[in-house]
């Protein structure tokens, strides 16, 4: 059994979809924000960088993962799915893996804080941040036009990005004329998997209790 600790977040939605893809059998812990259940001690025990989302492997001595695309790659192993076994199907996953977690990540978390929850309205590092964001987006439609997934079979590396632009228009990144991206998008939303991932945890449609909560993140 694995304990998910997780938000309705892009990188809480890539560790929900691989349990959910994998068929993993998990409990869910959901954790909020505004009541800052991150940054609590039994949680650092469990995360010390205070952030979901995180997983306890119950039947592997309670073992601990933290970071998201860590978890995706703990997940793969322990299951011989969604990451090729052979060194140069695994370094290909890897490579879009981790220009998810390098580049789109935080490229579009922060156009998300500039466009959405920084309480004065910067024009520069929105700019900024949306033109790099759609960059990324640009050069995943190349590779799109080469191959139906991103490593070229689903994987790890698809999961860890479809959250991510899946919600660019809250960050204010257009994909229009990027077809292959968007043709990508459309088969993973059609996933039931990825489906059921993206509800883990429910949340309503953002509210100002929300933005008020990803704000007080800012300066913690």
């Amino acid at each position: 059994m694995i304990d998910l600790y997780t938000a309705a977040t892009p990188n809480g939605h890539k560790a929900s979809i691989a349990l959910e893809e994998l068929q993993l059998p998990y409990s869910l812990h959901a954790l909020s924000f505004e009541r800052k259940e991150q940054k609590t001690p039994a949680f650092l025990k469990i995360n010390p960088n205070g952030r979901i989302p995180a997983i306890v492997d119950r039947d592997n001595d309670d073992f601990a993962v933290f970071e998201s695309g860590a978890i995706l790659i703990y997940l793969a192993e322990l299951t011989g799915q969604l990451l090729p076994q052979d060194p140069k199907g695994r370094s290909q996953v890897l490579q879009w893996l981790m220009f998810q977690m390098g580049g789109v990540g935080p490229m579009q978390g922060q156009a998300n804080v500039f466009f959405r929850y920084f309480p004065e309205k910067l024009q520069g590092p929105i700019d900024r941040y949306q033109r790099e964001t759609r960059r990324l987006y640009e050069v995943m439609d190349r590779r799109l036009g080469e191959a139906e997934y991103l490593a070229g079979d689903y994987s790890i590396a698809d999961i860890a990005t479809y959250p991510w632009v899946h919600i660019h228009d809250w960050s204010g990144v257009s994909v229009d004329g990027l077809e292959n991206l968007q043709r990508w998008v459309a088969a993973l939303e059609s996933r039931p998997a990825v489906q059921r991932g993206m509800l883990v945890p429910r949340r309503e449609v953002l509210d100002d209790s929300v933005v008020k909560a990803a704000q007080s993140m800012l300066i913690q």
